[in-house]
């Protein structure tokens, strides 16, 4: 983690978290998570991945999976005490199709002291948007 996180919102981090995916580079991207990091794909069936390793793994494991990648953020809401909630667009093309890969969805992303402590991503952008609302008002 680069200790320029530590000083950087919560909000302003997702935003950099979702332009170092979109770059494709895997250090840029782990940079934003720590040895204790969750990175929940659960609500899509795809697991739930824990520490750097895991993580890393399955950033390579999904975008490897692509000849051309994009991530573009399209909202960004910072709802307080370190979460964040976002929605983004892939656009992707699968290793030797001709076929793009569209796909919207939204995360909610806990961060403290500038590290993402645990991230779920959700197809359903409408549950993750009530589930970030929910945490929110938890916390109050």
């Amino acid at each position: 983690m680069s200790e320029d996180h530590k000083t950087t919102t919560p909000y302003e981090l997702t935003r950099l978290s979702f332009e170092a995916a979109d770059s494709g580079d895997f250090d840029r991207m782990i940079g934003f998570y720590g040895p204790d990091s969750v990175f929940d794909m659960s609500p899509w069936g795809l697991g739930t991945y824990a520490g750097l390793a895991a993580i890393r793994a399955f950033f390579e494991d999904w975008i490897g999976a692509f000849d051309e990648f994009e991530m573009k953020l399209e909202e960004v809401e910072d709802l307080g005490g370190g979460l964040v909630f976002a929605v983004a667009r892939q656009n992707a093309l699968p290793a030797g199709g001709k076929t793009r890969l569209q796909l919207r969805h939204a995360a909610v992303a806990q961060w403290k002291e500038g590290v993402a402590v645990r991230v779920t991503n959700y197809p359903d952008i409408d549950e993750a948007r009530e589930t970030a609302r929910r945490i929110s008002a938890s916390r109050r």
